[in-house]
């Protein structure tokens, strides 16, 4: 099958067209045709080996497709071996791509129970760009951060395709959302999806301005921070508010006054991606509610992943990029 293979770690140049061998029948598995697959962040993570792959590799976590023994249209739950506890993942948890190949192929293979119903209304690029960050996204608000409807929510940095499903998300349950950006310009789309306002987070007293947007600038309710600038964002918090953590792009090590955090009354949370349960819920969500289709920054053909990658690193988008597999 024709598909972008990774013979070596390194920069997105490692990522080339070639031909790999087809998916073999296995008891439990499924076999799905793709119609589109959308990069993540954790892309570029496995591609620089930080997840030691196998090589030869194909990566890729989400898709979106046709099952080759039913024809039926469907989106893939990248989300494996996730075991018996809703709490968090078992040991033999992973994400699609990391030691099975991914999504970046005309046909990849997943276990039967890995499989949903493509979404009605959704065409074939935002379908592939709902499972990953639509599942860890649902997974932040509603089960870990227990947003509810009329509460306040921050969102840092606006423009990844978890910030902006968070905003489609948090609108459609009522919750009323601020954002934080380094640009202007994805401070103004944001709001054009549904943000009431936002913060440049670039500037040394962000929290205490984005605390100012707050009701009765008393601080947010919830906080949803995918970056890692939790060390700076727990500021933004009200008394008894909750910081969800879902991600370390901008740093991975965090310095707390513990004195402060704990006579706030906060709730540090992390959380990752979700389990079929999770999935479930969140597609629940969306045929019940008016929530947005994922937001497509730029499609590129599959053959081109490198380029998406290298576009994906310099930081700009607003929302997800989708290799599309005409």
């Amino acid at each position: 099958m024709h598909a972008v293979i990774m013979h070596e770690f390194g920069a997105a140049a490692v990522l080339r067209p070639g031909e790999f061998p087809e998916p073999q029948a296995r008891p439990g598995w499924v076999t799905v045709a793709l119609r589109a697959s959308a990069l993540n962040w954790h892309d570029v993570l496995v591609r620089q080996g930080r997840y030691r792959s196998p090589l030869p590799h194909i990566i890729g976590a989400d898709g979106a497709g046709v099952r080759t023994d039913t024809g039926e249209q469907v989106v893939v739950l990248p989300s494996l071996y996730w075991g018996g506890r809703e709490e968090a993942p078992g040991s033999g948890w992973e994400i699609l791509g990391d030691h099975q190949p991914g999504t970046y192929a005309e046909l990849v293979s997943v276990p039967a129970d890995c499989l949903a119903p493509k979404p009605r209304g959704l065409n074939w690029a935002e379908a592939a760009a709902l499972p990953l960050v639509g599942l860890t996204t649902y997974r932040a608000l509603f089960v870990r951060g227990r947003l509810k409807a009329g509460e306040s929510m921050l969102v840092i940095g606006a423009g990844g395709g978890i910030a902006t499903m968070a905003i489609a998300l948090a609108v459609a349950a009522g919750a009323v959302i601020t954002v934080t950006s380094s640009s202007p310009d994805t401070i103004e789309r944001a709001v054009s999806a549904g943000a009431r306002g936002g913060v440049l987070h670039s500037e040394p007293e962000w929290p205490e301005h984005a605390r100012a947007m707050s009701p009765d600038n008393a601080g947010f309710d919830l906080i949803l921070d995918p970056v890692g600038r939790w060390s700076e964002s727990v500021r933004a918090l009200r008394p008894g508010g909750r910081l969800v953590v879902l991600g370390a792009n901008a740093a991975d090590t965090a310095h707390m006054d513990v004195r402060s955090f704990y006579f706030g009354q906060f709730d540090l949370l992390g959380t990752t991606m979700g389990s079929s349960s999770d999935f479930a819920g969140l597609l629940d969500m969306i045929d019940r509610c008016s929530v947005r289709a994922p937001v497509i920054d730029r499609e590129f053909p599959l053959d081109r992943a490198a380029e998406a990658h290298e576009y994906l690193e310099r930081g700009r988008t607003f929302g997800k990029c989708v290799l599309m597999h005409d």
